[in-house]
């Protein structure tokens, strides 16, 4: 298949949204094959300018259509962006291509030889990461493309060898199908992003739509909790091979969990059956085990020797915004995460539940009005496991409120139903300030949300 961007002839790229972090991670690839790149964003960042430390030329405020040169050969743009932006309309008058993000990564992906996507509603940051650590260490030099900042590789993208890219693969729009996968994972598959998809059979049908590109000679490692899996993906090319943290008659599975005094597990890795050695984790949650797994199941059968996939997957630290101490004020310990869909937040809260504290904080911030409708008893249920709960306004994202839903409906279930002390606060000022009167020595705060909740935690450590 022909692609459309030739990495060896390189040529002047936009990105509309170039700081997004994974706009940003194709960006520096382009950077450093020799491309001309310019791009806009909202504000300056980390990310933007590491981007202009490599060369890239970068506005910044309300897009622009003056920011798009004729000399420009291709613009890629994000699923945020609506098709009147100034810059899209620009490049389509002067007849320059114009694709979306994952259309880019797909285009990527035809220049390597092995294609590792990981997929899943949830989870996939953190199992793609730890697939690269354990890549990296067997001597696979894998290219990297990761939704999160990995110290590992410094930042969110690895240039490795032609032949292995490791790449997180987002339902979201149905992106991932714009992919070429020769091998993939799907961590799980749940009701979400009903905004795009509208019901949770339509998402399934994606994800098998996804899990049907992969040829014959591929292989799909998939979770067995996945409800109806077989039948989901009976029409798969490939082999499947399953995993689960609790069925041991999946084909990788685990025994004998412990769990240390930070929450962090320990486990026998078995392959039918059969012990194939134990792993130990640096990063705290049953959740982790089920990724662990999966990256074993998809190594192991890469050919990789189990003690280099055991050593791997216990070097691995985490990622950003994933359960990510930020550090301590106050004998408060401040830890961030990006949960921000009910099982996620169960997830790190039951991981948090082990962590050392007195009293666990949880200031969350409820991303997109149309997910926090849709699921705000499911919400409002997990927040609860929480001793003391702090809600921030709802991260609108892409959306406006036509749903008529508020923080304050959260607030309102888990004071009647499950009767915990919650607190609703309109400005971060606010929360900063009674977090600094409330949070005592030997606390436990953890700023959660796929927003921008993070700043608070930020805040507090700095004063």
């Amino acid at each position: 298949m022909k692609s459309i961007i030739d990495l060896d002839h390189p040529c002047k790229v936009h990105f509309t949204g170039i700081g997004g972090i994974s706009m940003s991670g194709f960006a520096e690839l382009l950077l450093k094959k020799g491309f001309d790149v310019s791009g806009s964003d909202r504000a300056p960042t980390a990310i933007t300018g590491k981007l202009e430390d490599l060369g890239a030329v970068i506005t910044y405020g309300p897009h622009k259509a003056d920011s798009v040169g004729d000399d420009v050969k291709l613009l890629v743009y994000t699923a945020a962006v609506s098709s009147d932006n100034p810059e899209l309309v620009r490049a389509k008058q002067l007849n320059i291509p114009c694709i979306e993000r994952g259309k880019l990564a797909g285009e990527v992906m035809l220049h390597y030889r092995n294609n590792y996507s990981v997929a899943g509603t949830h989870g996939k940051t953190t199992s793609t990461a730890m697939l690269s650590t354990v890549f990296i260490d067997a001597g696979f030099d894998p290219t990297v493309s990761v939704g999160g900042v990995f110290r590992e590789i410094g930042g969110n993208f690895r240039i490795g060898g032609p032949d292995n890219f490791v790449i997180e693969s987002c339902e979201y729009t149905d992106s991932f199908l714009n992919f070429h996968p020769t091998r993939a994972i799907i961590t799980n598959i749940e009701a979400e992003h009903l905004d795009y998809f509208g019901t949770e059979e339509r998402m399934r049908e994606s994800f098998a739509r996804f899990a049907g590109l992969l040829p014959a000679d591929g292989l799909l490692a998939i979770n067995s909790g996945i409800p109806g899996h077989k039948e989901l993906f009976a029409d798969v090319k490939c082999p499947i091979v399953t995993y689960s943290e609790k069925d041991e008659n999946a084909d990788f599975a685990a025994r004998d969990i412990s769990f240390d005094e930070y929450g962090c597990a320990s486990f026998t890795v078995l392959h039918r059956g059969s012990a194939l050695g134990k792993v130990t984790l640096a990063v705290p949650g049953v959740h982790n085990v089920a990724n662990a797994l999966g990256v074993a199941a998809m190594a192991f059968s890469e050919g990789i020797p189990f003690d280099v996939i055991a050593a791997g997957l216990e070097r691995y630290h985490g990622i950003g915004r994933r359960f990510e101490k930020k550090g301590e004020v106050g004998g408060v310990t401040v830890i961030d995460d990006y949960a921000h869909h009910p099982t996620e937040i169960g997830a790190t809260l039951e991981a948090a539940a082990r962590y050392p504290h007195k009293t666990l904080w949880t200031v969350f911030q409820p991303h997109t009005y149309s997910r926090t409708a849709e699921f705000k008893n499911e919400i409002a249920e997990k927040l609860s496991l929480s001793d003391k709960i702090v809600l921030t306004d709802i991260y609108a994202a892409r959306e406006v409120n036509t749903y008529g839903i508020s923080s304050r409906d959260i607030a309102d279930i888990i004071k009647t139903r499950f009767g915990k002390e919650v607190y609703c606060f309109d400005d971060f000022g606010e929360v900063v300030d009674f977090l600094l009167t409330n949070c005592c020595p030997g606390d436990l705060l953890i700023t959660m949300g796929a927003g921008d909740v993070v700043k608070i935690g930020e805040t507090l450590l700095g004063e």
